[in-house]
């Protein structure tokens, strides 16, 4: 078995036991996700994430099976790292590689955890306009997230496949970023809103399933008169569902703007995923004090797309991995920063 399927084998299996043992120790059924145990797991998921980058830190070449300056060099060009090696002196640039490797995961993961937050606005739309009870959120969103990284397994190796067969994809990616940035920032005063009767999940849910009118607990499906129907909760599902797959086609780009290896995007893209559910209970009743947030994440996708349509220019101008962790991370904390000084005032009604 090659180095790739061993390491993306055993993370996955990392993923599924991580899974159960959140669904078993930290979801009590009937009872809402506590403030208490939503920022347990999210220290959890950080803590994880960190490790991770330790790991790929130290042992990063293993990821690939690189054992010879020929196999490094072939994947600094695969992947488009465009690090200067050294072919005298093997160790010397595997240490560049690995820290190089690992800075891009950690700013990926970064990344995709802040563009998590402009999901998570939209999630407490979702669960307020159809009525959800608070103590059904944590087994939507469990299941939530499962499908979400089938998903993003998906999108994120399609995309790799596309990106090493047709280069030019990444300024279409970088231009798209840009367009989304500025349409967001444009948008950053309107308010959302879910029509539960008219959203378009709803209406090809109901064209091809039986839905039930009423809540049945937690359960997704029921059975009635022999009848097997779909209740409220399958659609709120498959609306969360369809909601990640809309956020996937911004997120799944920005991280390709850090990493080319579809490795480090990956994980970078499921670390944060697994951490969005528990950073949904801490946020869900302080969201909107952060108004200025999706001003901030407007400016980022600008940002990550200008810096993806400069190529390797950006690099050149001090655009470097580390400097654009940097920036991302500031723009990120003026954004909080601001919200917290200067609130949101209240409309008299």
């Amino acid at each position: 078995m090659s180095n790739e399927l061993l390491f993306i084998s055993g993370f996955i299996v990392f993923v599924v036991a991580m899974l159960a043992i959140d669904l078993g120790l930290f979801s009590k059924p009937g009872q809402p996700v506590t403030l208490k145990r939503a920022a347990t797991m999210s220290l959890i998921w950080v803590t994880f994430a960190v490790i991770f980058y330790m790991l790929i830190y130290r042992y990063g070449d293993m990821l690939h099976g690189i054992k010879t300056y020929a196999d490094l060099q072939a994947v600094n060009i695969a992947h488009l790292h465009h690090l200067k090696l050294n072919p005298a002196d093997l160790e010397s640039s595997l240490d560049i590689y690995r820290q190089n490797l690992s800075l891009e995961f950690i700013t990926g993961y970064v990344v995709e955890y802040a563009l998590s937050v402009d999901n998570i606005f939209v999630m407490v739309l979702i669960f307020t306009a159809f009525k959800v009870s608070p103590k059904h959120y944590h087994k939507v969103l469990f299941w939530g997230i499962v499908g979400a990284i089938a998903m993003r397994f998906i999108f994120v190796f399609v995309g790799a496949a596309l990106i090493s067969r047709f280069e030019w994809i990444l300024y279409l990616f970088g231009a798209f970023l840009v367009y989304t940035g500025v349409t967001m920032f444009i948008n950053r005063d309107k308010e959302d809103e879910v029509d539960t009767e008219n959203h378009k999940i709803v209406k090809l849910a109901s064209k091809y399933f039986a839905v039930h009118r009423s809540f049945e607990g937690d359960r997704f499906f029921i059975k009635q008169n022999s009848k097997r129907m779909i209740t409220p909760l399958f659609l709120v599902l498959l609306i969360i569902e369809f909601t990640d797959l809309v956020f996937a086609v911004d997120s799944i780009p920005a991280v390709f703007s850090v990493t080319k290896d579809p490795y480090i995007v990956f994980f970078s893209n499921i670390f944060a995923i697994l951490g969005l559910r528990s950073m949904f209970f801490l946020l869900v009743n302080i969201i909107d004090k952060f108004h200025y947030l999706k001003v901030g994440l407007a400016v980022l996708l600008a940002f990550i797309g200008v810096k993806m349509l400069a190529g390797e220019y950006a690099e050149h101008i001090g655009l470097t991995t580390m400097n654009s962790l940097l920036v991302i991370l500031l723009i990120l904390v003026i954004s909080v920063v601001a919200s917290l000084l200067f609130p949101k005032k209240e409309v008299a009604v």
